[in-house]
């Protein structure tokens, strides 16, 4: 596996493979890789022969000061798990090696606007972190130029957000991957390690929630959005997790607030804090999923 610890000459690497007429599969993540993450390479590998690998802890769509210092950095660690999952080249950089036209300050970074699915729910409560995503992710796409690029279907609304950057740039297809899930069925995620082991109890009452609203969709033909929320909410406070919001939205028609009218489709959408970690999840409640 190559390793690079700057974009250019990781983006050299990239060139090189295109120009020999190879496919590229790409996963951009911030690093403390879980099986999640390696679930994404491996399927880029099976679709695409080659993978690279981004690791930046990005600042761009950090919020909270606290929470970007305490984001887990493991760049060793993290690269000899994607060499076992087959990854061909892992590489990192910093802000003003990402963006040397502004010499790392972020003033002088030409911002991305991330479009109208960057409204409501995570949008609307981390200003700015949408316009961060979608600004890195269009810089490591020009760097990399990726056939195509593997995102997890957790982040739900980031991954409307990078498919509008796709679809600017004209490039990669995006290919959006089911959820993966501890047995307990907590979503897996990097912050699940700063989980207590019963904070990480309490936590999966957001899927049990989840899995509720689905069985009202399913077996009651429910299709109220207050109603549709309600055992979720319901779960949550049984457990004594923070809420920060529980709602429904059209996956095929996002709004910035939750439909009024009875939804055709739907996907439940949930974020709630354990403590200090905040953890988001999502199910869609009209298909099949885990």
């Amino acid at each position: 596996m190559q390793r690079r610890d700057d974009p250019v000459s990781a983006s050299d690497w990239c060139r090189a493979q295109l120009v020999a007429g190879r496919k590229l599969g790409f996963v951009p993540t911030m690093g403390a890789l879980h099986e999640g993450h390696l679930s994404l390479v491996r399927r880029a590998r099976a679709e695409c022969g080659l993978v690279a690998v981004s690791v930046f802890v990005n600042p761009l769509q950090f919020n909270e000061a606290r929470d970007f210092e305490r984001y887990p950095r493991d760049f060793d660690g993290d690269a000899r798990l994607l060499a076992d999952a087959g990854c061909d080249l892992v590489f990192t950089g910093t802000l003003e090696q990402f963006f040397p036209e502004s010499g790392g300050a972020r003033d002088r970074i030409a911002w991305r606007e991330p479009g109208a699915s960057a409204e409501g729910l995570e949008g609307a409560l981390r200003p700015g972190h949408f316009r961060g995503v979608a600004t890195i992710v269009a810089r490591l796409f020009e760097l990399v130029r990726p056939t195509r690029a593997y995102f997890g279907e957790k982040d739900f609304q980031q991954t409307l957000v990078v498919r509008q950057v796709a679809r600017e740039l004209g490039y990669p297809t995006i290919v959006v991957c089911p959820t993966l899930r501890e047995p307990s069925g907590l979503a897996r995620s990097s912050r699940n390690e700063l989980l207590s082991a019963e904070q990480r109890e309490r936590a999966v009452a957001i899927h049990r929630g989840l899995l509720r609203s689905r069985a009202l969709w399913r077996e009651d033909g429910e299709r109220r959005a207050d109603a549709l929320r309600a055992p979720i909410r319901e779960e949550l406070a049984l457990a004594h997790l923070e809420l920060e919001y529980a709602e429904l939205r059209d996956p095929d028609d996002w709004t910035s607030a939750e439909p009024v009218a009875p939804l055709e489709r739907a996907v439940a959408l949930v974020a709630a804090r354990a403590g200090s970690v905040r953890l988001i999840d999502n199910l869609r409640l009209d298909e099949s999923s885990s």
